[in-house]
């Protein structure tokens, strides 16, 4: 079960694309998060979704905002992927210790391995202010996420 809104965001400490450790808590204080969490790079849905993103990117990336977007692939497949469709926000591996990072947010299937849809809007005190759970085939809406970043 994800975690619900109103409770503190487990912090999370994974690899980007680039290698580079990035660590949920860094952004406290400073930053709104979108904190991500999708099955795997190169797939249909997830491609769809994270280009709508880096298409918006300046409502997402901003002197208020990160984004963070977070797969069960390693970083070496989140790098090929960033390069091939230009994304520049991090891709954080959740590869080892698998699902770890998914798991503390409860959105890991344990079953097919990977991490479902979910989305967690972090406010900067750390807390989690809005989110959203969709099953594996499912899109996400991403007019959701500018509305709830807006009430922050």
């Amino acid at each position: 079960m994800a975690i619900e809104v109103g409770t503190q965001a487990p912090d999370i400490e994974l690899k980007d694309n680039h290698g580079r450790t990035v660590k949920l808590s860094d952004f406290r204080g400073e930053k709104n998060v979108v904190l991500l969490f999708y099955p795997f790079a190169f797939t249909g849905v997830c491609t769809g979704e994270l280009c709508a993103l880096r298409d918006e990117l300046p409502q997402f990336v901003n002197d208020d905002v990160q984004l963070l977007a977070v797969s069960n692939d390693s970083i070496h497949t989140l790098r090929v992927f960033a390069d091939k469709e230009g994304f520049e926000y991090p891709l954080l591996s959740d590869f080892w210790p698998h699902g770890e990072a998914s798991r503390a947010y409860g959105v890991f299937d344990e079953e097919k391995g990977c991490a479902v849809r979910g989305t967690f809007i972090i406010d900067k005190e750390g807390v989690v202010r809005w989110t959203v759970v969709n099953a594996l085939p499912d899109a996400r809406d991403l007019n959701e996420y500018l509305k709830a970043l807006n009430n922050l």
